[in-house]
């Protein structure tokens, strides 16, 4: 199964350290970032799943819930939470499911053949809570991924899908936003009344208008 932007995402029962989640269920009104990993003790995501557990009172902020995923067993799983917590100075406070007959991997198309038949590829998959899929990036088993990205794109969202607007090149929040192409500028300085700069007729900014 090819999941696109805009699809909404396949429901699952899975095994966790924290129990069988019901991934719907557990989602309940929330966002949710969904992120796979190839394998228990692996390097790279031995950091990444401590940098997420010291970052969660920044998704809780947001109303997003965060949920990992390996291909080895709950004990495994275990396991490696406890070297998580001794190397990355944390404690791990999100479940990671086990995904040991690659259902969930199968089902969000995890498998990338070409890269490795066997193993997850590591892929962040942002959802609404429509279920809804709204980003996903992959990388590479060599590059750790970039979690203030991913906070940072979900606040995009979060703005974009409220206000008439988009965030533009390296936007973080606070910063100034584009007035969408589909309002007009005079409509735009009554919707807009902090201000609407027209640098050209296409290229409109205004303040963030939710600060």
């Amino acid at each position: 199964m090819t999941l696109r932007l805009g699809d909404t995402v396949p429901n699952f029962t899975q095994q966790s350290n924290e129990g069988d989640i019901n991934f719907y269920d557990w989602a309940g009104d929330s966002w949710v970032v969904l992120f796979s990993h190839p394998a228990d003790y692996t390097p790279v995501c031995t950091t990444e799943l401590g940098e997420v557990a010291k970052l969660k009172p920044e998704f809780d902020k947001r109303n997003v819930k965060v949920i990992a995923l390996s291909i080895d067993d709950v004990e495994s799983h275990h396991g490696w939470i406890g070297d998580i917590n001794e190397t990355q100075n944390t404690t791990l406070n999100y479940p990671i499911l086990a995904d040991a007959d690659k259902k969930v991997s199968d089902l969000y198309d995890m498998i990338h053949p070409n890269a490795n038949a066997k193993v997850t590829v590591r892929t962040v998959f942002v959802i609404d809570p429509q279920r809804k899929l709204r980003l996903t990036i992959t990388y590479p088993p060599s590059t750790g991924r970039n979690f203030d990205e991913i906070l940072r794109v979900i606040d995009s969202l979060q703005l974009t899908d409220n206000y008439s607007v988009a965030t533009p090149v390296n936007w973080k929040d606070g910063d100034d936003c584009v007035v969408v192409p589909s309002i007009p500028t005079e409509e735009a300085k009554q919707k807009f009344p902090k201000g609407v700069t027209e640098i050209r007729p296409y290229l409109r900014m205004t303040p963030q208008p939710n600060k």
